[in-house]
């Protein structure tokens, strides 16, 4: 019999997490979901301590993010710092633990960054969140090489604007005019992106790659 797939998804407050839980578990997933009191990605100690009681994780989804929006001149160092530290720094102290359980179990394992167009197109006022979402690209690259082959896999997913608590305050203007660079005139949901989460794990012979799920079209 097939070993159930034991996944971690951070953030688990957040929408985005919730629609990946509820799909995984459609799918006969094992799902660990924790929210920010469970599992504070920014705390090392625990970091270690979280991934330590789960050996048999096999795909680590860092969903845990936030924005402090501000005009580069007037973003303050706590801001930018505490961005760098939940959507970077987090990530990387999330993917080290998790993959050390991998490597340990010799569990064929995925990692899952969840980025931003942000990090291909820095908006205006996201510098921090741009800088620490393309950090995760640079950093997926890297760790599929690393680690390919332990049979781990790491990809990075830009699911697009998402309609989410995160995005409920922006004016409508700013939206609609997101809206605007779609060739498609609706943004991905947050269901969408975790059925295309649920396909990508299903595929093991794709690793170090970026998807873009919406419509916005971009080079490199």
């Amino acid at each position: 019999m097939e070993k159930c797939r034991h996944a971690v998804i951070t953030g688990g407050e957040g929408e985005l997490a919730g629609a990946i839980a509820g799909e995984l578990n459609a799918r006969g997933y094992l799902v660990d979901s924790p929210a920010h009191g469970e599992l504070d990605v920014t705390n090392p100690e625990q970091v270690a301590s979280y991934f330590s009681e789960r050996p048999d994780i096999m795909l680590l989804i860092n969903a845990a993010g936030l924005t402090r929006d501000a005009a580069f001149g007037r973003l303050s160092t706590a801001d930018r710092d505490l961005v760098f530290d939940v959507n970077l720094t987090g990530a990387l102290r999330c993917s080290r633990e998790a993959i050390r359980q991998m490597v340990r179990a010799r569990n064929p394992g995925h990692v899952i960054q969840i980025g931003s167009f942000a990090a291909l197109h820095g908006n205006s006022g996201q510098s921090a969140y741009a800088a620490a979402k393309a950090g995760l690209i640079g950093f997926t690259h890297s760790i599929a090489r690393e680690f390919g082959r332990r049979d781990i896999r790491a990809n990075c997913i830009l699911p697009g604007f998402l309609r989410t608590r995160m995005t409920a305050d922006l004016p409508p203007e700013v939206i609609e005019n997101v809206r605007a660079q779609h060739c498609l005139d609706h943004f991905t949901t947050p269901q969408d992106t975790a059925r295309f989460i649920a396909t990508l794990d299903s595929l093991p012979g794709i690793s170090g790659q970026v998807f873009n799920l919406d419509s916005r079209i971009t080079r490199w």
